[in-house]
């Protein structure tokens, strides 16, 4: 099939700004109807619903029914504090996700004031020229005008395989579309007029329900609901328990028990766990996009921290994609750019042919650099054909690595042919005999082991009848090799210090190129990627079964000529052999293996639409170092979260303890709703503010990667936390029972729990940030939340011992300097214990490790 690029004419201007802006106000954005932002009125609605604010509810209908109006007015007063709390938080939550979804919105390349301009899609608007190449996906239905394309419209018809569009297809009225949006440009290039926009498309009229898919919940969120779920029964069946308990062992009034089950089940219930996640990935997505890596699903976000294996392309991640021709190469002689003069007659043929063998404006940065090369060389000779189209052209494919271009020539039915591609591929169209072949695989290899990419050139013509008798392959053909074509891409500066921090992390890097193995290798060795300088190339990875393969890739980094399905059967067989891996990729051909890695990661500067839209996260630049700088914010998101689970397990095992063992041990009750409420208020901003912002760990990126099935919900997770909260807890009961045994009033003895529980708080959240080290130097940066959240602390414990009303309607009464003192024991020892607990642990874990 012809692949022609669109030339477009001076006459066509497409829009002016102004119209384009008045057919936007007039007509709308391009966008399919989607779900609107949650209003306040529905956040408050979702509030009020949860299990925690209904019992809260509750027991300030119970302080009613007591008499005890104070109370129940301060009670029901916290219902307005939490949820503007939770406002903020969802509004937070959604501004990050709104702003990732406005950075990723499609785009599009439109002819506005003649001049060629990349826009969101949401701005096409109707009369719009857009220019489509391969990989585009298209912004909304139009018409072709030039150019000629093979479409995918799987999206609308179910049909796989490509439909082509010839500009001016008369079978078809001039008003109506021949392209469609959302459909995906498989091959050509092509000039197109819009015609219809958002809701009045095709996929506008029938995909109502893709605006209405959500995005399936991630392992960690599965997790999380199963837990919350199993906690939730816990809470209802102790809660009942203790209501009963209170009422018919205790001797209690049933209002009083009913009071102690909602404050034990308040205390069971950890709603900060769905409020975890949700900030943290969306957040973290957020903090990505700072990194210049934009997450298109949030979930991905979860497993950046467990990526084992990352498969990497050569050019433009491992290099800077800034390719120029370097040397040139015949069979009777060899020329060098840097510090040449001029391009001898000699090889002018050679690039005169390159340059016919490419599209005259190139999407590809190798395509660009020999276009380039030959206007600086040969401006003004007879070797310069601009403007010049084929009448035919044969595409690379993965059975034929190497392209032809066919030109009508002068003569009837005769054509001049024009291919490059790769050397084995052009030597073997051209039939070299044994002695040329040795020589051309001699100065290929020359050229490949100092990292140049090698192209061959050849030459031919063609006698024949066009269009009724192109033959099928180009074997069909006689060409007479021209020589070679190397070009220079020189490695990023900063990918040996990323690679470097890759292996200290324990994350191994694959090279996977479909250049030369010998290029791989000089690349390889460059960047630092070459412990193991062996080579697997596409044409062995067809001969091995997948058991051998698979045994094959535990000692091979450097993968060449590989084609797309190679690189999908790779990331399958990495991914089968217990590897997480995160894969790079740019093209049409890349999808099924970005789809298939655990983390598809798709070039933003140089990648197409289909590319960015099978991935996971999308480079907006494209550099080895930000992918590393993703994993290791992948890692800290990880850890945070795992630091704030960790919390809530700690802080709410004491107050689950000081809500139940007073009905156990026959005293009246020690902790009530209010009080739960109000260390709500520490709890929750603990969670979603101070652990997010918490800074990476100092040994972040020398640590091996996370089990990928490894649940920060796991028992073995929580010893730590779990320990620590249950001898916090004792400490605070026996210090309950030792104040009541002096003849402490209840209310006092309440006072000083309560005053320690609360100091507490800040002791906990720096005992979660490195159990390896003391409370005060827990390592990594400074959080600039822990001062306001201890002075938060401090305000509230000032609060209720020096306002004696605040006091009394909470159940506490002062104590004086002994109470003071007595916090202050109380505290200094349950900080002893936290401490005494981390060095145990600590040699422990030393023990284990030598062990081993």
């Amino acid at each position: 099939m012809t692949d022609q690029s669109p030339s477009i004419s001076p006459d066509l201007q497409g829009l002016s700004s102004t119209e384009a802006a008045g057919r936007l106000a007039q007509d709308g954005p391009n966008q399919l109807p989607g779900g609107k932002p949650k209003s306040n009125l529905a956040i408050v609605r979702e509030v009020l619903t949860e299990p925690m604010f209904l019992m809260l509810l509750a027991a300030g209908g119970i302080y009613l029914a007591l008499g005890d109006k104070g109370e129940a007015l301060f009670l029901l007063g916290f219902v307005f504090v939490v949820i503007g709390i939770t406002l903020v938080q969802e509004r937070r939550t959604q501004r990050a996700l709104e702003s990732l979804r406005e950075l990723s919105a499609p785009r599009a390349l439109v002819l506005r004031d003649g001049v060629e301009r990349r826009i969101a899609g949401a701005e096409v608007v109707c009369g719009d020229l857009l220019l489509l190449h391969e990989g585009d996906r298209i912004a909304a239905d139009a018409r072709l005008l030039r150019g000629e394309l093979e479409v995918d419209e799987s999206l609308l018809t179910g049909e796989s395989v490509p439909v082509a569009k010839l500009a001016g297809d008369a079978a078809r009225p001039t008003e109506d579309p021949d392209l469609f949006a959302s459909t995906v440009i498989t091959r050509g290039r092509g000039l197109a007029r819009v015609l219809a926009t958002a809701a009045r498309t095709a996929v506008g009229r029938i995909g109502a329900d893709l605006a209405r898919a959500e995005a399936p919940p991630s392992p960690l969120q599965q997790r999380s609901r199963r837990l919350v779920r199993g906690l939730g029964v816990l809470a209802l069946t102790l809660a009942t328990a203790q209501v009963l308990l209170g009422w018919w062992w205790n001797g209690r009034p049933l209002l009083d028990s009913l009071l102690a089950g909602i404050a034990l089940a308040m205390a069971l219930l950890p709603e900060e766990i769905p409020v975890i996640l949700t900030v943290f990935l969306a957040l973290g997505a957020w903090r990505l996009t700072r990194l210049q890596v934009l997450t298109r699903r949030v979930t991905a976000v979860e497993t950046l921290g467990a990526i084992t294996v990352l498969a990497v392309d050569k050019t433009g991640t491992l290099t800077m994609n800034r390719m120029a021709v370097a040397e040139l190469a015949t069979p009777t002689g060899h020329w060098q750019a840097p510090g040449a003069q001029e391009l001898p007659e000699d090889y002018h043929r050679l690039v005169e042919f390159a340059m016919l063998a490419t599209p005259a404006d190139p999407f590809d940065p190798m395509e660009q650099a020999i276009q380039r090369f030959g206007h600086d060389w040969l401006q003004g000779t007879e070797h310069v054909h601009d403007g010049r189209e084929p009448v035919f052209e044969y595409a690379l494919s993965g059975e034929m690595l190497a392209m032809t271009r066919v030109y009508a020539s002068g003569a009837p039915d005769q054509h001049l042919l024009a291919t490059k591609g790769a050397p084995e591929a052009v030597a073997d169209l051209c039939h070299l005999d044994e002695a040329r072949l040795a020589a051309v695989r001699a100065q290929v290899q020359a050229l490949a082991e100092r990292g140049l990419r090698v192209l061959g050139v050849a030459r031919g013509r063609w006698t024949g009848q066009g269009a009724q008798a192109w033959p099928p392959s180009q074997h069909d053909f006689d060409f007479e090799f021209l020589g070679l074509l190397a070009l220079a891409d020189p490695p990023r500066p900063e990918v040996p210090a990323a690679i470097a921090e890759c292996r200290a992390a324990g994350v191994r890097v694959v090279m996977m190129t479909g250049d030369h193995p010998a290029t791989a290798r000089a690349i390889a060795r460059q960047v630092g990627l070459s412990e193991r300088p062996e080579v697997i190339t596409g044409d062995e990875i067809q001969g091995l079964d997948d058991a051998t393969l698979r045994e094959r890739l535990q000692h091979v980094d450097l993968c060449a000529r590989l084609k797309p399905e190679h690189k999908l059967r790779l990331v399958q067989l990495l991914h089968a052999g217990g590897a997480v891996v995160a894969m790079t990729g740019d093209g049409v051909n890349d999808a099924p293996a970005l789809k298939a890695a655990h983390v598809g990661i798709a070039m933003g500067e140089r990648g197409t639409d289909v590319a960015r839209e099978a991935a996971d996260l999308v480079l907006l630049k494209d550099s080895f170092a930000h992918i590393v700088a993703a994993v290791a914010q992948g890692r800290r998101i990880d850890d945070n979260l795992r630091k704030a689970t960790r919390f809530v397990f700690a802080v709410h095992l004491p107050i689950v303890a000081l809500a139940l063992a007073p009905t156990l041990l026959h005293w009246p009750a020690l902790l009530l709703p209010v009080h739960i409420v109000l260390m709500e208020l520490l709890i929750d901003p603990a969670c979603s503010i101070v652990f997010e912002a918490e800074p990476a760990a100092d040994d972040l990126m020398r640590r091996p990667p996370r089990p990928v099935d490894d649940s920060p919900f796991a028992l073995r997770a929580l010893v730590l936390p779990l320990l620590q909260s249950a001898g916090v807890a004792a400490l605070l009961l026996g210090a309950q029972a030792w104040l009541l045994a002096q003849g402490w009033s209840q209310a006092q003895g309440r006072t000083v729990v309560f005053g320690v529980l609360l100091a507490c708080v800040p002791l906990l959240i720096l005992a979660q940030r490195n159990p390896a080290r003391p409370l005060w130097r827990p390592g990594g940066g400074a959080n600039p939340w822990l001062r306001p959240m201890a002075a938060a602390v401090g305000l509230l414990l000032a609060a209720l011992l020096a306002i004696p009303a605040l006091g009394r309607l909470l159940g506490l009464e002062g104590a004086g300097l002994a109470g003071l003192a007595a916090m202050a024991v109380l505290l200094a020892l349950c900080l002893a214990w936290l401490e005494l607990l981390r060095l145990v642990m600590t040699r422990l874990t030393a023990r284990t490790v030598s062990a081993r």
